[in-house]
């Protein structure tokens, strides 16, 4: 979420990062559970009249979309892996977040980049209607789904599983001064960094930004990691804190936000600034060509593990990732992803933006990292960051919120699997070669 790895805000997806860069139609599903025809009838009897259209299955055939062959196929609810046991619920307060984003002065605005994801008005009263439904309460948020909106299968060609890795909050001791062991600033956006999104230039560059610096009247590349960690920042007052280990600033870099603990037990929260605009390079892979690591046993604790014998050696390998990420200090409840909202753990994805808007539910069909045997992990999430490490049309970073736990997790995530994308009924279901 991030740029880096999302822009987060520009997060760098963890796993991923560390290692690449990179049926037929149905009306709405009949409850057969007397306990849930219960619940449906008397949210109905509250929540507006659903769109009940039929759905209606576009041809899963390959379509170029400036080079890459995506599709959609209308999928019933009933028939998505694993809907059934989900907890829809807890995905509505992720949703009620990415609907606050919503300018209803812009209503007549596309929500995405393909007209089959809408406009803003079609959004709007999905929104006005995921207020009405009771915290909490499964029933109603699974009726609210099924009847808002339509599940499509997303596929590339005919390859429909893609690649999901995750990312976490590190945390990190700190000092607002150095000394005392506490030696690598933590440094705010210089205010020579300039960037530009290339989408309001041309529509082909959409999701694609630049940054650098003027040089007299050229537009330059701004300093690499190399130059910074040199000092060529020093003395400028960008230094926001100082913390203790350079191995954990830079992994921080890599998530593109992070908890900050003192001395005196309290603590602070960083967030996503800016990048110093250079490519991202995978410290991962660079162990791997070098013949320092086998590619089945790169995790960031083998990483982090591998930096910590070999610190010289280590230093070096940081620096072959030029890219640099820029902090502030945020006052939120967790990290802000890259639609400019406080992520929510096991909820919030990363995708890649030239594909799916800030705020799209998606439906994931993967299995949970390190676990044996394998359990699959199939849930709604929302569409609320990206990164310059996720790209194309099938594939996510989960965030996984914060903590050792958290960062165990993402850490070993790297799982194949399905995205669908959920649109409104409102919206005409696209026609086959469209999308």
């Amino acid at each position: 979420m991030i740029p880096g790895r999302k822009t987060r805000t520009g997060r760098w997806w963890l796993r991923e990062a560390l290692i690449n860069t990179p049926t037929r139609s149905t009306a709405l599903p009949v409850f057969l559970a007397a306990g849930l025809l219960v619940g449906c009838e008397q949210l109905a009897a509250y929540l507006p009249p659903a769109v009940s259209e039929p759905i209606i299955s576009p041809a899963a055939t390959p379509v170029d979309d400036g080079g890459t062959s995506i599709s959609l196929a209308a999928v019933p609810f009933p028939e998505l892996p694993g809907w059934l046991g989900d907890k829809q619920s807890a995905a509505l307060p992720a949703l009620l977040k990415s609907c606050a984003k919503l300018n209803p002065a812009a209503a007549d605005k596309p929500f995405g980049k393909y007209p089959e994801m809408g406009r803003i008005r079609d959004w709007l009263p999905i929104c006005k209607d995921a207020k009405l439904i009771r915290p909490d309460n499964h029933v109603e948020a699974k009726y609210f789904f099924e009847s808002r909106f339509r599940a499509y299968s997303v596929s590339v060609g005919f390859q429909r599983r893609g690649l999901f890795t995750g990312y976490y909050e590190p945390e990190l001791d700190g000092a607002w001064k150095p000394g005392g062991g506490y030696s690598t600033p933590i440094y705010a956006r210089p205010r020579d960094l300039l960037s530009a999104d290339l989408g309001s230039f041309d529509d082909k560059w959409k999701g694609s930004q630049i940054a650098g610096r003027l040089v007299g009247d050229s537009f330059v590349p701004y300093h690499s990691r190399a130059e910074i960690d040199s000092g060529v920042l020093a003395g400028r007052q960008l230094e926001v804190l100082w913390v203790a280990d350079p191995i954990d600033a830079f992994f921080m870099h890599i998530q593109g936000s992070g908890r900050i603990r003192f001395a005196d037990g309290t603590h602070i929260r960083l967030g996503y600034a800016g990048r110093n605009g250079h490519r991202y390079t995978p410290v991962g892979r660079e162990l791997v060509a070098a013949g320092q690591m086998k590619l089945k046993d790169v995790t960031m604790p083998a990483i982090r593990d591998w930096m910590k014998r070999s610190p010289v050696a280590g230093q070096a390998l940081m620096r072959k990732n030029k890219s640099y990420i820029f902090f502030r200090v945020v006052d939120t409840d967790g990290p802000v992803g890259a639609q400019g909202v406080v992520l929510t753990p096991g909820r919030s994805i990363a995708v890649d933006r030239a594909y799916y808007p800030m705020g799209v539910p998606i439906w994931i069909v993967t299995t949970d990292p390190g676990v044996k045997p394998a359990k699959p992990l199939r849930r709604l999430m929302i569409a609320q960051d990206t990164g310059s490490a996720i790209k194309g049309p099938i594939r996510g970073d989960f965030f996984w919120g914060y903590g050792a736990a958290a960062g165990d997790k993402a850490g070993r995530m790297k799982e194949k699997g399905q995205i669908y994308v959920l649109l409104p009924r409102t919206v005409p279901p696209p026609k086959p070669n469209t999308f």
